[in-house]
C-alpha cells in the first residue's frame, strides 16, 4: 500500500504531463494539416475554382476529383509513411540522424525497383507482375517492397554484434548499402531504353503522380497497418533508449521488438518509394520538429509524426505546383523537401542548444 502511494502521484503527474503534450501538438498540428488540405487542392499550375467544382462545373469538378485531390491523398500517405518510418529508425538506433535514406531502406527500394523495370519482359518481371495482380498492387511497389525489406534484412544482420544490434555499427552499413546501390542503379540505367531510363532518372528525383483510387486504397492500408502496429510498440520504443540491456531487464524482448520495427518501417519505406520515388528530409525534418512539441514519447511522437509528415509533404508538393507557373516545368517534389528541409533542419538544430 505505501509503495501505491508513493508511485501513484509521479504516475499521475506523467499521464498529466503526457495529455498536456498530446493536447498541445493536435492544437498545433490539426490546424496546420488542414491548411495544408486547403492548400493542396486550391493551388496548382492552373486556375480553379473550389465552388465551381464541388458544385459539378467543368472543367473544375474533373480537375478537383480526379487530379488534385488523390494527388493530394497520395502526398499524405508518403509523408506520413516517411516520418513514421524515421521515428522508428531513430529509435531503433537510438541516432537522431537516422533515416530511411540514411539507414538504406530507401536504397534498397530503389534497387528493386530500378532491377524491375530492367527485368521488364523476363521472366522475373512477369512473376512480379503476377504477384502485384494478385495481390491489387503495381509492379513497382511489390517490387520496392521486397528491396526495401531486403536492405532491411541485410542491415540488421551485418549490424549485429555479439548476438546484439549494434546500432553504430547498422549505421554504417546503411550508409555503406546505400553507396552500394547507388551504383546499382546507375548500372541498371546503363542497359535500358533511353526513354526508361529518362523514367528512372525522373522517379529517382522524387516525383508525385496521379494514382487511381485502388492503387491509394492499397498504399493507405500498407502505410496505416505498420503505423498503428508501431503505435502499439512504442512503449518498448521508450525504454530501448535506455539500451538493450536496460530495456531487457524491464521485460522488453529487444530483438523482437527491433525485427517487428525493421519490417514495419520497411513496408512503409518500400510503398512511398514505389509511389513516388526517393523523397528525402521527410523522415528527418519532421520527427525532430515534432518531439519540440511533444517531447520524446513515442506513443505520441509516432501520430504527431504521421500528421505533420502529411502536411509537410502536401505543402511541399503544392509548392512545386505553383512554381510550374514561373518556371514552366514542375520541379521533383524530392527537391522541393531537399531545398526545404535543409535549412529547416540547420534550424532545427540551432533552436535545441
Amino acid at each position: 500500500m505505501k509503495r501505491s502511494a508513493k508511485v501513484g502521484p509521479a504516475g499521475t503527474v506523467a499521464r498529466r504531463s503526457a495529455a498536456v503534450r498530446t493536447a498541445l501538438a493536435l492544437a498545433f498540428l490539426l490546424p496546420v494539416s488542414a491548411l495544408a488540405l486547403f492548400v493542396g487542392v486550391a493551388v496548382g499550375a492552373g486556375d480553379l475554382s473550389l465552388r465551381a467544382a464541388l458544385k459539378g462545373v467543368e472543367p473544375d469538378a474533373t480537375v478537383l476529383f480526379r487530379l488534385r485531390i488523390p494527388r493530394v491523398i497520395l502526398a499524405a500517405e508518403v509523408g506520413a509513411a516517411l516520418s513514421v518510418a524515421g521515428v522508428a529508425l531513430q529509435a531503433l538506433l537510438r541516432n537522431p540522424l537516422a533515416d530511411p535514406f540514411i539507414f538504406g531502406l530507401s536504397g534498397g527500394a530503389a534497387v528493386g525497383t530500378a532491377v524491375f523495370v530492367a527485368a521488364s519482359g523476363t521472366f522475373l518481371g512477369a512473376a512480379t507482375a503476377a504477384a502485384a495482380s494478385w495481390s491489387g498492387l503495381l509492379p513497382t511497389q511489390v517490387a520496392a517492397v521486397v528491396g526495401a525489406l531486403a536492405a532491411a534484412l541485410l542491415v540488421f544482420t551485418l549490424g549485429r554484434a555479439r548476438g546484439q544490434l549494434a546500432p553504430e555499427r547498422a549505421l554504417l552499413v546503411g550508409v555503406v548499402f546505400n553507396s552500394f546501390a547507388s551504383a546499382v542503379v546507375i548500372s541498371v540505367e546503363a542497359v535500358l531504353q533511353p526513354e526508361q531510363t529518362q523514367a528512372v532518372l525522373l522517379w529517382l528525383s522524387g516525383t508525385m503522380g496521379y494514382e487511381p483510387s485502388s492503387v491509394l486504397l492499397s498504399a493507405g492500408i500498407l502505410v496505416l497497418a505498420p503505423a498503428l502496429l508501431l503505435t502499439a510498440l512504442a512503449g518498448r520504443l521508450n525504454l530501448l533508449a535506455l539500451g538493450d540491456d536496460g530495456a531487457a531487464a524491464l521485460g522488453v524482448d529487444v530483438a523482437q521488438t527491433r525485427l517487428i520495427a525493421f519490417v514495419a518501417a520497411s513496408i512503409m519505406v518500400g510503398v512511398s518509394v514505389a509511389l513516388t520515388g526517393l523523397v528525402g528530409f521527410v523522415g528527418l525534418v519532421v520527427p525532430h520538429g515534432v518531439r519540440m512539441i511533444t517531447g520524446p514519447d513515442h506513443r505520441v511522437v509516432i501520430p504527431a509524426s504521421a500528421v505533420g509528415g502529411a502536411a509537410f509533404l502536401v505543402l511541399a508538393d503544392a509548392l512545386s505546383r505553383a512554381l510550374f507557373r514561373n518556371l514552366g516545368m514542375e520541379p521533383p517534389v524530392g527537391a522541393v523537401t531537399a531545398m526545404v528541409g535543409a535549412p529547416l533542419f540547420v534550424l532545427l538544430l540551432r533552436s535545441r542548444k
